[in-house]
């Protein structure tokens, strides 16, 4: 696998699966690529709210706005620069706020595979 870059502007973004909110995820790099990871770009449009019990460790950094997320153990709101893991099994409330929010994310296993 070659050494790349990726911008914003690279991801297609498609809505999430199992909502119909403003909440879009767009891969870069998946299982198609042959990495064990995957990579993209999350983007939030205004107060929108996504529950969901994760399938898979995501990691998320919030490169524009805010999102709070929300578990049983707690509640953390970060903006950008800031990093959030959210562990394999855990159920999460992530809400954006008035802004909205763009991120980047890293997951492992794949999201996609693992919601089969």
């Amino acid at each position: 696998m070659t050494v790349r870059k990726f911008a914003v502007s690279d991801a297609s973004f498609e809505r999430s699966p199992g909502q119909d909110g403003e909440i879009f995820a767009g891969n870069v790099v998946d299982q198609r690529h042959g990495a064990p990871v995957t990579i993209g770009y999350g983007r939030y449009g205004p107060n929108q709210h996504l529950d969901e019990t994760l399938a898979v460790d995501d990691v998320m950094i919030v490169l524009e706005g805010r999102l709070t997320v929300s578990t049983r153990a707690g509640t953390v709101t970060a903006g950008p620069g800031e990093i959030v893991h959210m562990p394999k099994g855990a159920a999460v409330a992530i809400r954006s706020h008035d802004e909205g929010a763009v991120t980047a994310y890293v997951t492992y296993p794949h999201w996609q595979t693992a919601r089969s």
